[in-house]
């Protein structure tokens, strides 16, 4: 069975940043410019960011957890590290360590 595969019409129009937002380009911005107003114009050069509700349908297209422009950097579910998942290993044994002597 073959891994699933980002869509890569997605991957070329789209970047995601380190923290999981997605950036694109404004639309309209490309030519007929003589029509628009200056202050549009402005407007249309900043680089815009997904809603939560695009950046979830978009996760379906990219196989990768993304964020919206207004989730918390924690709605990013992640692994932990090495060094914390140690630090959870001796907690939990710990604690299983306490229940057998409470149990005694």
């Amino acid at each position: 069975m073959s891994a699933n595969k980002p869509h890569k019409g997605v991957l070329k129009r789209f970047q995601i940043t380190k923290t999981g937002k997605v950036k694109h380009k404004s639309a309209f911005s490309k030519h007929l410019k003589s029509s628009k107003a200056p202050d549009r114009l402005r407007r249309l050069r900043e680089d815009k960011y997904l809603t939560t509700a695009e950046a979830k349908a978009m996760e379906r297209l990219l196989f990768r957890r993304l964020r919206g422009r207004t989730q918390p950097l924690s709605a990013i579910r992640r692994s932990p590290s090495p060094e914390e998942s140690r630090k959870l290993k001796a907690e939990k044994q710990a604690a299983r360590q306490a229940a057998v002597k409470a149990a005694e």
